[in-house]
């Protein structure tokens, strides 16, 4: 595998392998920038079919964490890691212990948290070995816990200044929803969305989840394979990434694509086919940051909850300059943010002290 010519690879400053023996981990950490400060993003677990695969998906993860921590502000660096591996079977506190000696070994270069397949417990579990790690436990009022709710209030939010938009509406009552995932992030985010009036239309590799949401919801699960195509206002994406493509944008129904999940493009000229068709999109890393702007104020100590929660009501406004000024130049919005957070990389220098 020639990384170093790999698209993805995007000018890393660092891709490190790890393996335990003894737990069986098998692991990547992908440090992607680290200009704005050390590189931070959370470890994601997932039995892929080849080792490829994996390098593929770390490396499009951390270049969009260093997007993510550059457009929030944050004084952060971009850097994701993977785990090798089925998180329902595979999991144990030793491989934990193994993966939290194998960050501890870069010397705070990278700093991790829960991602996809992984949990506060596995954090927790990391933790024993190293103190670069966030997304911990937390007293009542303290900044930090599960970023997964503090990232489906940011999407929450970024869906309504998308409605707001796009379609005029100043609130979200009536307006019809599918999410694609109800996991750690889709099924808050469905909490939100129900408490304010939507239909909610949901799927999920998950009987179990989707019903969860159904019956706390009122929603309504359609079928995995064709939850993009649903006739609704929008369409939130909470799974995987890469979702958005040349074979399901033609397919979408919804005026606006506006979700938790990373990398929705397939690829960067996916965001034009949806300018084209008239979809106004809300860049993954601009609306999703909620939970690494948790992270943040974590790691850097001192922060309450509340202060999490004004920091992530600021996600509209970056959006909304987004959106507008992707109408003035008639440019995707997707483009227009990868420009606004290469250019403060760039500057090397964040706007908020987290």
């Amino acid at each position: 595998m020639e990384i170093f010519e790999m698209r993805e690879f995007d000018g890393h400053e660092l891709v490190v392998f790890g393996h335990d023996a003894r737990t069986g981990l098998r692991s990547i950490i992908a440090i992607h920038s680290t200009a704005l400060g050390p590189a931070a993003g959370g470890c994601r677990m997932w039995p892929y079919a080849a080792n490829a695969e994996a390098v593929t998906d770390v490396l499009r993860l951390s270049r969009g964490m260093s997007y993510k921590n550059a457009m929030a502000g944050l004084r952060f660096g971009g850097g994701k890691a993977v785990i090798i591996g089925d998180a329902r079977q595979a999991k144990s506190r030793e491989l934990f212990e193994a993966f939290g000696r194998f960050v501890d070994m870069l010397g705070g270069r990278y700093i991790t948290a829960e991602d996809v397949g992984t949990t506060t417990t596995d954090m927790e579990n990391v933790a024993r070995v190293t103190s670069y790690v966030c997304g911990l436990g937390r007293k009542p009022g303290e900044a930090g816990g599960d970023p997964g709710p503090k990232t489906a209030l940011g999407v929450y939010l970024g869906i309504k200044a998308a409605v707001r938009f796009r379609l005029g509406r100043s609130d979200l009552n009536g307006l019809s929803v599918a999410v694609q995932g109800v996991g750690g992030v889709g099924y808050y985010l469905c909490r939100l969305l129900a408490a304010e009036g939507v239909r909610l239309h949901v799927a999920d590799v998950r009987r179990a989840a989707a019903q969860r949401a159904c019956d706390e919801f009122n929603a309504v699960a359609v079928p995995v394979d064709s939850v993009l195509s649903e006739d609704v206002d929008v369409v939130a994406p909470c799974a995987l990434g890469a979702i958005l493509n040349a074979q399901s944008i033609p397919r979408l129904r919804a005026r606006v694509v506006a979700g938790a999940a990373n990398n929705q493009l397939a690829e960067d000229q996916d965001g034009a086919a949806l300018q084209l068709a008239g979809i106004l999109y809300a860049p993954d890393y601009v609306i999703n940051a909620g939970g690494i702007i948790s992270v943040a104020r974590e790691y850097h100590r001192g922060a309450t909850e509340a202060q999490v929660t004004t920091d992530i009501q600021q996600i509209p406004a970056r959006l909304t300059e987004v959106f507008e000024r992707a109408r003035r130049e008639n440019r995707p919005t997707n483009a227009v943010a990868d420009q606004l957070a290469r250019e403060r990389i760039g500057r090397g220098a964040p706007r908020m002290v987290a």
